[in-house]
């Protein structure tokens, strides 16, 4: 019997602990709403309110933190100097990238583009802040807490394949998920998660997938104004979608639907996995699956 509950060394076995985790989340929410609440109606409204559910969901995590008797910085989220230089690193990444996606559609005449008359520093300022909290959201919830218990407990590809499935279908409620869209976002968002995933293998720590994500959004809406999975955003710049097939353009779920996002992902997907990483060398509980690849070997 003590065996469902405990591993050879004695520990709670990482099940355990990702139940523990929803169940806090679960009981969290609740309290979350009456807070939200309680916030609107004193004038917390739209984008004011983005860091509240990053604050819960870290409040969740920090308890899940003490009951294993370690610190946020186990989390992957040690603020020091690398961890702000992977946040910079990151962010020029995930800018990078769609920037080639949304070139490579331009270059097929799927996009052009014009300065949109409504531009505004503080527009892309307030994208920052928006899509700041909401990467910091996602992060936490697919390469926090719960994924690194999935790491020790079933080693590096399943953990990530499992988190990239979990990933691609909590997008599938979006806007503008239908037709073709529904394959190529699916795959791309999949990706991108086995990306994000494999930056913190890389360095152990959250910062260069919060980076990434963040450039990426950031660029693909607030700075090129296109649809960010499926959702509305106003941007420097107004695309104009030429007429191309929704595989090509992404259509209106943004340039993540199109076949030039996967592939851009697919090559930095490899180009991650062969990144032998920054991540200092520290006792884990990984499975042969991480073993099998050779430059995942910490130094």
């Amino acid at each position: 019997m003590k065996q469902i509950f405990r591993d050879r060394q004695g520990s709670l076995r990482n099940g355990w602990w990702i139940l523990t985790f929803l169940a806090l989340f679960l009981v969290s929410q609740p309290v979350y709403r009456v807070v939200s609440k309680a916030m609107q109606q004193h004038g917390f409204d739209g984008a004011w309110l983005s860091p509240l559910p990053v604050v819960f969901l870290l409040l969740v995590t920090y308890a899940c933190l003490r009951l294993r008797r370690e610190s946020l910085a186990a989390v992957g989220l040690r603020l020091d100097l690398t961890w702000a230089r992977e946040i910079l690193y990151g962010a020029g990444l995930g800018i990078a990238l769609i920037l080639l996606v949304t070139g490579l559609i331009a270059v097929t005449g799927g996009v052009r583009f014009s300065l949109d008359p409504a531009r505004s520093l503080s527009a892309l300022t307030m994208g920052a802040w928006v899509f700041a909290w909401a990467v910091l959201l996602e992060e936490l919830l697919f390469r926090g807490f719960v994924f690194q218990r999935l790491l020790d407990g079933i080693g590096a590809w399943p953990a990530l394949v499992a988190m990239a499935v979990l990933f691609a279908l909590a997008h599938w409620g979006n806007p503008g998920m239908e037709g073709a869209t529904v394959m190529w976002a699916t795959i791309d968002t999949a990706l991108g998660a086995i990306l994000l995933g494999l930056a913190y293998l890389r360095t152990r720590r959250l910062a260069l997938p919060i980076g990434i994500h963040f450039g990426w959004n950031w660029a693909q809406g607030a700075l090129l104004g296109f649809d960010v999975s499926g959702f509305d955003q106003a941007g420097w710049l107004l695309p104009e979608l030429l007429g191309k097939p929704q595989w090509l353009t992404g259509g209106t779920f943004g340039p993540e639907a199109s076949i030039f996002a996967v592939l851009v992902d697919a090559v930095a997907v490899v180009l991650m996995w062969r990144w032998k990483g920054s991540a200092q060398a520290r006792p884990t509980m990984l499975t042969s699956a991480m073993q099998a690849i050779p430059s995942a070997r910490e130094s």
